[in-house]
């Protein structure tokens, strides 16, 4: 097996850094320091307009859509370089990895008209409508309801958790239009629309991250469905599967680990004990990088990953949590206003186990569909 980057591919490495070099501002590291923060997103819209402008926000796309036509080895050194840095792009990207292309596959022409060109110019923010509060990763407990009014849906309840819907423009919301498992559909709703509200849920994990969202017979059109109805669980297995990988948390792991262990160094305090425990959470951003290149290898190969891609999640949980422990373990005053980027890194780590599905659910889909471990009897 070759580990080496092409030539092409480390040059687009370089042209990523470069960028980065030119337009990150000298303080981005206290701007980085709240994931979500109105000042955050605020500095991310402008930032993607210049990335859009430079041909590196979705070189992945389609060249109809504003793209290069790039392999998804470019996707992901592009997701690795912009994470590494502190993620620059803010919640754009979830349009770059996975609703954008989402609905190139699925998306009636005029959704596809309607909102992928300003995806691709990096003019617009998407918040996922997915958790609620008695259902949390479950989706098949959802109760949020979409009922038939003539051409229209009226739709009604609760989301929580929910990233960026402070800021967003559009939300990718699943709700029910008839029992079951697959009674479940996904609508493509305006945030402006009325009878929708926006809390802000307060939390440890910087201003404006999360919030509640709630929906009061919200009346959208029938052509606000992706794809038929029912037909959400086969989108979301699509759309999942790109998020699960497409997030290279590991990246800024590794990097606040090294800046943890440096400064550890320079204060004389990298010892026996530390030492060991920086070894291993070193190798377990190692396992999850090499367990995300394993994906993005399938997905150059034509093969759709499987469990796989919830195997490659968890590994990165780890990884993030096993760094995160390293910090609070040995270096607790970073944590207090002694580094933006480790103060950064912790915010993001804590909600690891939670973003792209619960850490707990991806355990529950590596047992019954990777490992084909039965199911306990009731």
């Amino acid at each position: 097996m070759d580990f080496a980057w092409t030539p092409e591919q480390q040059r687009f490495r370089a042209e990523l850094r470069a960028f980065l070099a030119e337009h990150l501002p000298p303080n981005w590291e206290e701007l980085a320091d709240g994931p979500a923060s109105e000042l955050q997103s605020q500095f991310a819209n402008g930032f993607c307009g210049k990335l859009a402008a430079a041909g590196l926000l979705v070189p992945h796309w389609p060249a109809r859509w504003g793209g290069r036509d790039a392999d998804p080895w470019t996707a992901f050194i592009l997701a690795e370089e912009m994470w590494m840095a502190g993620e620059p792009r803010g919640g754009q990207y979830m349009n770059v990895n996975w609703i954008g292309p989402t609905l190139m596959r699925f998306g009636s022409p005029e959704q596809q008209q309607r909102y992928i060109p300003p995806m691709a110019q990096g003019h617009t923010i998407w918040c996922q409508g997915f958790s609620e509060p008695e259902a949390g990763s479950d989706l098949a407990s959802l109760r949020t309801r979409a009922e038939p009014d003539g051409d229209h849906y009226r739709i009604s309840g609760q989301k929580i958790w929910t990233s960026y819907a402070g800021y967003a423009d559009t939300c990718f919301l699943l709700a029910r239009t008839s029992p079951g498992k697959n009674g479940i559909s996904i609508f493509l709703v305006p945030m402006d629309t009325p009878g929708i509200t926006v809390r802000q849920i307060p939390s440890v994990i910087g201003e404006g991250d999360i919030h509640e969202v709630f929906f009061d017979a919200v009346c959208v059109p029938a052509t606000a469905m992706l794809g038929g109805e029912g037909q959400a669980w086969d989108i979301v297995r699509a759309a999942l599967s790109l998020e699960r990988v497409g997030i290279p948390r590991f990246a800024l792991a590794s990097r606040a680990l090294q800046r943890a262990v440096k400064r550890l160094q320079q204060l004389g305090r990298f010892g026996n004990g530390a030492i060991e425990q920086a070894a291993r959470a070193q190798a377990a951003c190692e396992a999850a990088r090499l367990y995300s290149y394993a994906i993005i290898d399938q997905r150059a190969h034509g093969i759709i990953a499987g469990p796989e891609a919830s195997a490659a999640r968890y590994a990165t949980v780890n990884a993030e949590r096993a760094v995160g422990e390293f910090v609070v373990e040995h270096l607790p005053e970073a944590l207090a206003g002694g580094d933006a980027l480790l103060q950064a890194h912790h915010q993001r780590a804590i909600v690891a186990g939670i973003a792209s599905g619960a850490a707990e659910i991806q355990l529950n889909l590596i047992a019954t569909e990777l490992l084909k471990l039965p199911r306990e009897p009731r």
